[in-house]
């Protein structure tokens, strides 16, 4: 694992820069992962979105925010089940399906794929195939009936410190093995860097800190719930080195979705 500088010790000019690498780097990740127009305000240099898994729970932040508060609102007057419908909903139109879009491709690589170079050219196609239509039917199933199943607040608390949570187990997946293309063949034309020993202290922050307001306000008995994403997280990346040997960002994708699944899953049989 890299180390990080510490940017106190550095000469004011080291610090600028670090700090301009930083501010382009939370651009670059807020761009990359939703469909919001960052864009417009700033245009971060092509180097830093090899960074951006660094912030992806940040990004969890304002997706799961969002997501969160529609949920709240709607839910005054709108029948709680229509309300987690159109929450799920805004989050889809604010992410732009990205990691759903993974979702799909994934399944349909692991599901119809017999070697490495069939599974990796199956979810680099374009068309979704039965498993994937499948896995989103299945997911969207269960996200919104775990969801419906839960009090109203304890639902949107959930859903606050789910999206960072799955975002910060699911990053680690570019410390544990390589990238399974060539660097121009990405979809995304992007491959992130490992990630640095500072970047891993500020994960576990940015994922973490949101699951406070779900064990102090609720039960603290749910803190066994964080057990939920890591086991689903190890089982999936036994499953991508098994039969990939690298990962991809369909990968990524279908990993944060399945983790984040898993936490409410937890939640819901705690509650």
């Amino acid at each position: 694992m890299q180390t990080s500088p510490n940017i106190f010790n550095q000469p004011r000019a080291v610090q600028f820069s670090l700090l301009m690498k930083l501010f382009h780097s939370l651009f670059a990740s807020f761009i990359f992962f939703t469909r919001l127009p960052f864009w417009r305000l700033h245009q971060p240099p092509k180097e830093a979105y090899a960074t951006v898994v660094e912030h992806w729970p940040l990004t969890g932040w304002l997706t799961g925010g969002i997501m969160a508060a529609t949920l709240f609102g709607a839910s005054h007057i709108l029948p709680f089940p229509i309300a987690v419908i159109c929450a799920v909903i805004v989050r889809l139109f604010v992410t732009g399906a990205f990691h759903e879009d993974g979702l799909a491709d994934f399944f349909d690589g692991f599901g119809g794929g017999t070697d490495r170079q069939r599974i990796l050219t199956i979810m680099k196609d374009s068309h979704i195939g039965t498993y994937g239509v499948l896995a989103l039917i299945f997911y969207f199933a269960l996200l919104c009936g775990i969801l419906m199943s839960l009090p109203p607040m304890t639902a949107v608390f959930a859903i606050l410190a789910a999206d960072p949570l799955a975002k910060m187990f699911s990053s680690q997946i570019v410390n544990f093995m390589p990238y399974a293309r060539r660097e121009e063949e990405a979809k995304n034309k992007t491959i992130y860097r490992p990630i640095s020993m500072g970047a891993t202290i500020s994960l576990a922050l940015q994922g973490l800190l949101p699951s406070l307001p779900l064990i102090l306000l609720t039960d603290t008995i749910w803190w066994l719930a964080v057990l939920a994403p890591i086991l689903t997280v190890t089982l999936l990346f036994l499953l991508i080195w098994r039969k990939l040997q690298g990962y991809t960002g369909d990968c990524c994708g279908a990993v944060c979705l399945l983790a984040e699944l898993s936490f409410y899953l937890a939640v819901s049989l705690f509650s």
